[in-house]
């Protein structure tokens, strides 16, 4: 038993000092059910923690001891709340938290300015915070797949956003201000309840290339309407460097049947 347990500690020492040399935390598929202490006790050291497909429940407000912590991942677990703390992990670049039962999100998330990725899917989600719109470094926002009916106005504030995935919610009306986001490229909002879009949002949004509708009941007649639809259709084929294809267009029901517009 002596001897197992002095290599037990010798092997916690080891990766200990291996955590702190190299930043990078990953424990994977290892069926935690608390979040694990030694990671705090290392505190400065963590830049990257990866705590995928576990059991965990509670991320404890301690976490905001990982001040250097820039990528949080945290996919796949049992997560219910995010702690008000993670507000001060300011150096955060990338979360991570598909797959758990998130149903809010804390208004403190306005704090991590230097965010620039924000993944999100699969959860419980109602709504998002106003503050998201401090976020003005983030790039790609992924909230799909949660019980969304709306997005905040505030997220015409993202000046950097690239790329918006919304599938699989409820949304049933886009705010004004995402005519505001000129960088963005990419918005997915299949199978969610859009009747319409903001009339300037092929205008305002000058870097748009790609627009996924399906499953949402709007007609072809009302996008190609609309302002900008000319210049929008020129950086696609730019884009793709070839012709819509016949199996990509649009049926008189909508934009479905796998649309990609």
């Amino acid at each position: 038993m002596g001897c197992f347990s002095s290599k037990s500690a010798d092997s916690k020492a080891t990766r200990m000092a291996r955590w702190r040399s190299t930043g990078i935390v990953a424990l994977r598929d290892s069926k935690l059910k608390t979040f694990p202490d030694e990671v705090i006790d290392l505190d400065r050291s963590v830049r990257t923690l990866d705590l995928t497909h576990n059991r965990l429940v509670d991320i404890p407000m301690e976490i905001n001891k990982l001040i250097n912590l820039q990528r949080l991942i945290l996919a796949d677990n049992h997560i219910e709340n995010l702690p008000m703390d993670l507000g001060k992990l300011q150096f955060l670049k990338v979360v991570t938290l598909d797959g758990n039962r998130i149903t809010t999100l804390p208004d403190e998330l306005g704090q991590l300015v230097r965010l620039e990725q924000l993944s999100i899917s699969g959860n419980l989600l109602t709504h998002l915070p106003e503050t998201i719109g401090s976020l003005r470094n983030l790039v790609l926002l992924n909230v799909s797949n949660n019980k969304l009916k709306f997005l905040p106005e505030s997220i015409g504030s993202c000046c950097s956003l690239e790329e918006l995935q919304g599938d699989g919610n409820s949304i049933e009306v886009l705010p004004a201000s995402i005519c505001n986001l000129i960088h963005l490229k990419s918005l997915c909002l299949n199978n969610n309840n859009l009747k319409q879009i903001p009339p300037n949002l092929l205008k305002g949004c000058k870097s748009l290339q790609n627009i996924s509708l399906h499953g949402n009941p709007i007609s072809m007649d009302q996008f190609q309407q609309m302002e900008g639809f000319q210049e929008f259709e020129a950086r696609r084929k730019k884009k793709f460097d070839k012709q819509i294809d016949s199996n990509v267009m649009i049926s008189s029901k909508g934009l479905d049947e796998g649309v990609d517009l």
